[in-house]
């Protein structure tokens, strides 16, 4: 069957069809999805159905794949690269309302790009779903490069040679949740990214913010952050979202280099929610924080 694709909304993302995820993707297929992502950014598959080695093979076909941060929880699933998305325990019971890694976890309902507070960020995400709450769940995408189109030239001007400050403790810190020990601060230190970057696939410009984005370097705190505030508004219009409302069996594929996403409430003290998730990581980062990485092998290597 050939691959078939339809648009979902006027300017991005589009529903795929006619690949199963669960096999080995040849390169005719592989090079149909690559061009996909890098004309809408956000692709979703229906009735996928793959288990954690599967979904870790199709995370490595599309590039090196980013573990997600270790938590003090402890790892739930086979591999340390796959994320668990969930609101799940250890064991396997729903978390309770003040369980820390619920708490943490909710700063995935404000806009975000995965990993942006890395030094190596995050390129694809692809999540899939296993269990989904009968309301509620759903995930936003923005579309950054419509949204930094849409800017008028002094906006433009203005923003293209800033960078921000990302950090994780930035995000969380928005939702009041400070439990963070100082070694997983250590871990976690602030990092730079351009504010404005030429996507590679796309060769479009696009904006590069989120929650995780604290503030502009080398601007005044208050100003920077306000700017920043300025421009996640503009981004997040509703004419620069679409919303995937989540079925069983599920794979939706985003491009964190253009996008920003956010998980949407929903009763997570009574319903199980339970999807899987890899992040192929943005390897033209490495350049943006070459001494901040330098302390964190250094520092991997201690402990190990």
């Amino acid at each position: 069957m050939p691959v078939s694709i339809k648009q979902l909304h006027p300017l991005f993302a589009a529903e795929v069809d006619g690949v199963d995820l669960a096999r080995p993707i040849d390169e005719a297929t592989h090079r149909a999805l690559d061009d996909a992502i890098n004309r809408y950014s956000v692709i979703v598959f229906h009735g996928q159905k793959l288990d954690d080695d599967q979904l870790l093979a199709l995370g490595r076909r599309f590039g090196s794949l980013a573990p997600p941060r270790k938590l003090r929880s402890g790892q739930r699933l086979k591999y340390a690269e796959v994320a668990d998305i969930s609101n799940v325990n250890m064991q396997n019971e729903l978390r309770r309302r003040d369980d820390h890694r619920r708490l943490d976890a909710l700063g995935n309902q404000l806009w975000h790009s995965d990993a942006s507070f890395r030094p190596v960020s995050g390129a694809l995400s692809m999540l899939h779903a296993l269990i989904i709450p009968p309301t509620g769940g759903d995930t936003e995408f923005a579309d950054l490069r419509a949204a930094y189109d849409a800017l008028d030239d002094e906006m433009k001007t203005t923003v293209d040679p800033l960078s921000a400050v990302h950090t994780i403790f930035h995000s969380r810190g928005q939702l009041g949740h400070a439990d963070y020990t100082e070694a997983e601060r250590q871990a976690l230190p602030d990092v730079r990214h351009p504010m404005v970057r030429v996507h590679p696939g796309s060769k479009r410009r696009t904006l590069y913010l989120g929650s995780h984005a604290s503030h502009i370097a080398g601007w005044p705190m208050p100003e920077g952050r306000l700017l920043i505030r300025d421009l996640m508004e503009h981004a997040t219009e509703r004419r620069f979202v679409f919303t995937h409302k989540w079925a069983v069996g599920d794979l939706v594929v985003w491009d964190n280099r253009c996008t920003l996403h956010r998980g949407r409430r929903y009763d997570d003290a009574n319903q199980r929610r339970e999807l899987r998730r890899v992040t192929t990581q943005d390897l033209e980062t490495i350049n943006d924080n070459p001494e901040v990485l330098a302390a964190l092998v250094a520092l991997e290597a201690v402990a190990g």
